[in-house]
């Protein structure tokens, strides 16, 4: 319901820019506040678990990308072999693939900070570099009805994955794991994981593609006591050390 205000509110505004209306009716209308979305993450030893189960299938990549780099679901099914470097040990988010009214299409990322360079861990580059090989050897063999793709994660056909199908593939497999998080909820892990591990918290937002740093705060502020306990426990432990001298 929000979505649609914003679109009629957008189109009154213009109309009323056109003098075409006197006003914009939108502007009396309070749309309703969303439920805020309750976050979960996983600990390091779930996403292991996770992964290992997921290890033959083709869900492997995706999930280990979004562990690994806190992408979303859109930005990693548009990622292509252009973006990524993997002597550099880097990807580029330059496109995301979105689904609407029964199509598909590559759009540039939804704000200026969400272009961005991620540095990857080892254990994605070296996932990566077998998912090269492998794209490389099935365009060589030109399997029928095998679509080929500059794509890092095409559909198993090949060619752009749909994101409605990708769901499905994923929700039969988080089934079947009993795993009561979204796909989003990867990105949530990936934060939680590098704030827990003492990460600047700027170099986190910039990983997600944060459009300021106080989005990742207010987001991420429920790891926030924990740290806090941290640091005031390594302040105690350097003081007191310094007074013993």
């Amino acid at each position: 319901m929000r979505k649609e205000h914003n679109i009629l509110h957008a189109a009154f505004k213009h109309a009323v820019m056109m003098r075409q209306m006197a006003t914009n009716p939108a502007d009396a209308v309070v749309p309703p506040r969303p439920k805020r979305t309750e976050m979960h993450f996983l600990t390091e030893a779930e996403a292991a678990a996770m992964l290992r189960a997921a290890r033959d299938t083709d869900l492997y990549l995706p999930l280990l990308l979004a562990v690994g780099t806190g992408m979303r679901r859109g930005e990693l099914l548009g990622l292509r072999w252009s973006d990524i470097d993997l002597d550099g040990g880097a990807a580029i988010v330059n496109q995301a693939l979105q689904e609407a009214y029964g199509k598909i299409e590559f759009k540039e990322p939804k704000t200026t900070r969400s272009r961005r360079c991620i540095t990857l861990p080892d254990l994605v580059v070296e996932a990566l570099r077998v998912q090269h090989a492998a794209h490389a050897a099935k365009a060589l063999a030109a399997e029928p009805g095998y679509i080929p793709s500059d794509l890092v994660l095409p559909a198993p056909g090949g060619g752009p994955w749909w994101p409605s199908n990708f769901d499905r593939i994923w929700r039969r497999f988080k089934k079947k794991q009993s795993l009561a998080i979204r796909f989003h909820d990867l990105r949530h892990t990936h934060a939680t994981q590098l704030l827990r591990a003492g990460v600047n918290i700027k170099v986190i937002s910039e990983r997600l593609g944060h459009a300021s740093i106080g989005i990742t705060l207010d987001t991420y502020s429920h790891v926030m006591p924990g740290m806090q306990e941290e640091a005031a426990e390594k302040i105690d432990a350097g003081l007191r050390k310094a007074l013993a001298g």
